[in-house]
């Protein structure tokens, strides 16, 4: 039984989300400890989701998710309450490739999505906490993106959110190339964002990074570093800052924006910045909020950029749910028949061992040319065939339990199962 405790931002506040988002990596062991077979947690900039594989649902249900992510997060259970959603059942799947889709994204479309569901499996695989189910799951859904990308205009139509942050700066900045960028942060976003500042014209960018990682990226990308003593300076003399870091904590505040007045009576040399522009795209924050109470600063934060995002493009979001719906299907489907194969192995190693043990008595009767062999295996071919089919359409009706229980009503056969989940983790 698959589950998803999912809180996003069209259920939960920007604070509890960054909450959630601090330590995720505490959750899926919790979770294993509770009593699930397997979790994965994806943890982005707007969703904290816990996907989960359990024996039975009334055993380990959304409660028991819920109360294992307050025990492993420290927010208290009856914060959750009313911000999550549960998604049990088919409807998982469904799910999962739309988010991995970008089609439940701030930004429809937006493509970042697709590699953090990725990164959240990889976590589960080295914490050991995923599970055959989970593993097709979220294999299903990375395949399940790509059709999106190739066959819809959803990601040629999304933006995504470094995008959409720099087109609400636009009304503050005449011309890009005049601006003194700084970027803090060495990861995937700041590379996107980096990349899309150069779109724009920008061209003065230097690097920080709270880890230490600025030199490396400075210098496979052309830009300038800006090593740990020269950071606050830096940052007073920009005009345009970026964060998308993954600290805890803010990495930028009051102590490197001060103001000029301040710089002075510190006896540092006093370079103005008429107005400064900080985007913050980091998850839990990476700017102190107190920074937009400083004169000349402005703050333009995840909570803000969500408000501002655009409607969804109808035309190409209908055309990537189709696809969505259609790959749920395809994972069902495939779900159902790996669920019935054991009962299928075990009733044609059945019939085959009785058709040897024919075959043997034949040949000691005199059957020298095969004839009576090649007949009784043609026999057990054709009678096969029907149980078989038949066993497959009652799995993908969700009836495979009718075709094990007359399995062992009329042969007192007992699936083995233990080869299907051999080859689900193959």
């Amino acid at each position: 039984m698959l589950l998803c405790v999912t809180a996003s931002h069209k259920t939960a506040s920007f604070d509890l989300l960054e909450r959630l988002s601090r330590h995720p990596e505490t959750v899926a062991p919790t979770l294993i400890e509770a009593g699930a077979q397997g979790a994965v947690v994806l943890a982005t900039c707007n969703r904290f989701e816990a996907y989960v594989e359990a024996d039975d649902a009334d055993e380990f249900g959304a409660e028991a998710v819920v109360e294992a992510v307050a025990q492993a997060t420290g927010i208290p259970s009856e914060d959750l309450e009313s911000s999550h959603q549960v998604v049990n059942g088919r409807r998982v799947a469904e799910h999962l490739f739309a988010v991995a889709s970008g089609l439940e994204s701030v930004v429809s479309g937006e493509g970042e999505i697709a590699g953090q569901v990725r990164s959240a499996l990889k976590g589960a695989r080295k914490q050991g906490t995923t599970s055959p189910e989970l593993e097709r799951l979220f294999q299903r859904a990375s395949q399940a993106q790509r059709k999106v990308k190739n066959v819809t205009a959803l990601h040629r139509a999304g933006r995504s959110l470094v995008r959409l942050s720099l087109e609400l700066a636009d009304s503050r900045i005449a011309d890009w190339s005049t601006e003194r960028v700084l970027l803090v942060g060495t990861g995937n976003y700041a590379a996107v964002t980096l990349a899309t500042l150069r779109e724009r014209g920008a061209v003065d960018i230097s690097v920080y990074s709270p880890s230490g990682r600025a030199e490396l990226f400075a210098k496979k990308h052309g830009i300038r570093a800006v090593s740990a003593s020269e950071y606050a300076t830096v940052a007073q003399r920009s005009s345009l800052l970026i964060t998308c870091t993954t600290a805890t904590e803010p990495v930028l505040g009051g102590e490197q924006l001060q103001r000029p007045e301040r710089a002075a009576m510190a006896g540092c040399p006093v370079h103005h910045v008429s107005s400064q522009l900080v985007i913050d795209l980091g998850m839990p924050r990476n700017v102190d909020p107190a920074v937009a109470q400083l004169e000349g600063v402005a703050l333009l934060d995840l909570e803000t950029i969500r408000l501002h995002a655009p409607l969804e493009e109808l035309q190409a979001t209908d055309a990537a749910r189709t696809v969505v719906r259609e790959a749920a299907d395809s994972f069902h489907l495939a779900g159902s028949r790996q669920s019935v194969t054991p009962a299928v192995v075990a009733l044609r190693t059945h019939i085959f061992g009785l058709l040897e043990e024919e075959i043997e008595r034949a040949r000691r009767r005199g059957d020298s040319d095969g004839l009576v062999e090649q007949a009784m295996r043609h026999l057990a071919g054709v009678l096969l065939h029907t149980p078989t089919v038949r066993a497959h359409e009652l799995a993908a009706d969700g009836r495979a339990d009718e075709f094990i229980s007359a399995l062992s009503t009329l042969y007192g056969l007992t699936p083995d199962t233990g080869e299907a989940e051999q080859q689900a983790t193959a």
